[in-house]
């Protein structure tokens, strides 16, 4: 494991936290290298049930994507198939089941991994998955709120109009320059209170805030590189959604499986 740190702390100790909370270090561009060879590795050693996370994941945004249409919420395409990936980190905890069992040498079928998150449902990681939803939420809330005040006058029917109408028209750029940092400040700030946050409660027994904090303070301790890590997720899944959603069947689970190796590198063990 790569690991840098500066001062009078030795090279390879966790920057310390306070009593009680887990420890991070730093993490380095050979943490993030090293953790997508670990993820892909993964990734081969059982492909088949790997994809199916994947598939799911691409079947249930196709599915919702299909749903707007016939509901006629055409203004909703856009910032689905945007906000879409940020409730990855939750679609992929068979995957860091998996990974972990791995690492362990352990040997698991459908059945162990599948129920994963029925065997979660008695600790921490419902609630975290109504903090995504609820991001998720205010992401489609604030895209609407800017839609009506920018493109008031506006019109469309259908997707051709809603496009022509955001890309090709002065209210249009308004509306995108507004929408993007309105969505780049809410992905940044749902990327860092779930980046290993899903992968701790998975694997330890600790609260769903101080998982957070934790994800935080590793964002904070490697701003750079875990910002690099953030682009390239973002690009990675937003152009996995380009073939009809279907490069989510390798992307997803393959960045899924990385996220855990990059949770081990970043986040000290557990004491005991």
């Amino acid at each position: 494991m790569t690991s840098k740190t500066s001062g009078p702390i030795p090279p390879g100790n966790p920057t310390p936290q306070q009593p009680g909370s887990p420890a991070v270090k730093k993490v380095t561009v050979d943490d993030i290298t090293e953790s997508l060879k670990a993820g892909f590795s993964d990734f081969l050693a059982r492909p088949v049930m790997s994809g199916f996370f994947g598939l799911f994941y691409a079947v249930f945004g196709i599915l919702f994507v299909w749903c707007l249409f016939w509901l006629g919420k055409i203004w909703m395409v856009i910032p689905a198939a945007i906000g879409f990936p940020l409730v990855a980190p939750f679609a992929a905890a068979g995957l860091y089941e998996m990974s972990r069992r791995l690492q362990q040498g352990k040997n698991f079928g459908w059945s162990e991994v599948l129920t994963v998150m029925i065997k979660q449902r008695k600790r921490e990681m419902g609630w975290m998955a109504f903090v995504t939803l609820f991001i998720l939420w205010v992401w489609f809330y604030q895209f609407r709120t800017v839609l009506v005040i920018v493109l008031q006058d506006s019109s469309f029917s259908d997707l051709n109009g809603f496009l022509n109408t955001v890309f090709y028209t002065q209210e249009g750029w308004t509306f995108l320059a507004i929408g993007t940092c309105l969505g780049a400040f809410l992905s940044a700030v749902l990327f860092s209170v779930t980046v290993i946050t899903m992968p701790m409660l998975l694997d330890r027994d600790i609260d769903f805030i101080s998982a957070m904090l934790t994800s935080i303070r590793v964002v904070l301790e490697s701003p750079a590189v875990m910002l690099a890590w953030a682009a390239i997720v973002a690009v990675t899944m937003l152009l996995s959604l380009v073939p009809a959603f279907l490069g989510l069947i390798f992307t997803l689970p393959i960045l899924g499986h990385t996220t855990w190796h990059l949770y081990l590198r970043a986040v000290s063990p557990a004491e005991g």
